[in-house]
């Protein structure tokens, strides 16, 4: 069994190697997306603003003029209010740019993240519905505590997760189908293979390509734009493991029946695209609609860009993320048995 696995693991990393254009376009395609942000967010965007806003619900009286000058800030446009009710949170949320801007009326005291673009734009705004003076009038401006994240290093980790999820579904997905599809799959059934020992060459085999090319890219980016991992690399390395291995399950679990090349490419592609935009990759899902947060937690690239996350802009440890790991692996565990038993060698 061992040495089937070892020969098919060998054979399908030649053919992925050999494919030059696949291979420089794992590793290019991350760093460009990088870089191009890094220069895109150095500036004012004109993206949509988060303000976080703080209410104690005490009772307390407000001065009169702060609390006019927050109902006239409410009225601003492209800035959407969203209501807390736990200072610490919502200040957690400014530091890694899920919210642009916390304000506590009942307090006058407002924050702003100084490494965020998108915060200070966010303030600017706000001073101009008001009076146009240089601070909000009534309020005093802090500034968030601790070691601030800065977007480049709240980005990095979704675009790593994001470039594996394309890799682990297409590399592996199309792969099998294209098998199939070329009578490949009906030689395999000839031989003393079994269905889950090819699967689990191919996921191995997918595995150790992604991994490679990854601690590359991660090792470039990191220097290159001075990104620190605030926690231990070998809970990044168990996270980013676990999330490869169940998106490659599930492209496993696409391929397992279809030899249609174009069937297989539209059904990964809409799965894909949702997951990428909704496991908050490239922005922050914060004051959405409940069904639309409940239905990011359907998806394993969810779990794996919040897990990298808190590891890498938290310093949080594998116990800290213990139900991302617990549902990644049951995600893994399911994808794998349902793939190995829909799993058919020939077209029909």
């Amino acid at each position: 069994m061992f040495n089937r696995i070892w020969v098919l693991f060998i054979a399908r990393n030649k053919e992925f190697y050999r494919d030059r254009s696949s291979f420089l376009w794992n590793i290019i395609f991350p760093m460009f997306i990088i870089i191009g942000f890094s220069f895109m967010f150095s500036s004012n965007d004109n993206a949509q603003y988060k303000a976080a806003v703080f209410h104690k619900y005490d009772n307390k009286p407000v001065m009169t003029e702060i609390r006019d000058q927050y109902i006239g800030l409410k009225s601003t446009k492209f800035i959407e209010f969203i209501d807390y009710q736990n200072l610490d949170a919502a200040l957690e949320k400014l530091n890694h740019h899920r919210v642009d801007i916390v304000i506590a009326p009942e307090t006058g005291v407002y924050w702003v993240n100084r490494t965020s673009p998108k915060s200070y734009m966010a303030e600017r705004l706000l001073i101009a519905a008001g009076a146009g003076s240089s601070d909000l009038n009534g309020f005093k401006k802090e500034t968030v505590n601790g070691s601030e994240v800065k977007y480049i290093e709240w980005l990095f980790p979704g675009i790593i997760a994001m470039n594996m999820m394309f890799s682990a579904l297409f590399g592996v997905g199309f792969v099998v189908v294209r098998y199939r599809k070329n009578g490949v799959l009906k030689r395999f059934a000839c031989t003393p293979l079994k269905p889950h020992e090819f699967l689990i060459a191919q996921i191995i085999s997918r595995l150790f390509v992604i991994l490679s090319t990854t601690i590359f890219v991660f090792i470039v980016i990191s220097l290159l734009f001075d990104i620190k991992c605030r926690g231990s690399y070998l809970s990044l390395l168990t996270v980013f493991v676990l999330g490869v291995f169940s998106i490659i399950s599930m492209g496993l679990v696409i391929a397992s029946r279809t030899s249609s090349e174009e069937f297989a490419n539209g059904i990964m592609n809409l799965i894909t695209w949702p997951m990428m935009f909704l496991s908050e990759v490239w922005f922050s899902l914060e004051g959405s609609n409940d069904w639309i947060l409940y239905g990011t937690k359907l998806f394993p690239l969810t779990y794996v860009v919040d897990g990298m996350r808190k590891i890498m802009n938290d310093g949080a440890s594998l116990a800290d993320i213990k139900i991302n790991l617990i549902v990644l692996a049951a995600m893994s565990i399911v994808f794998t048995a349902v793939g190995s038993l829909l799993f058919n060698w020939s077209k029909e």
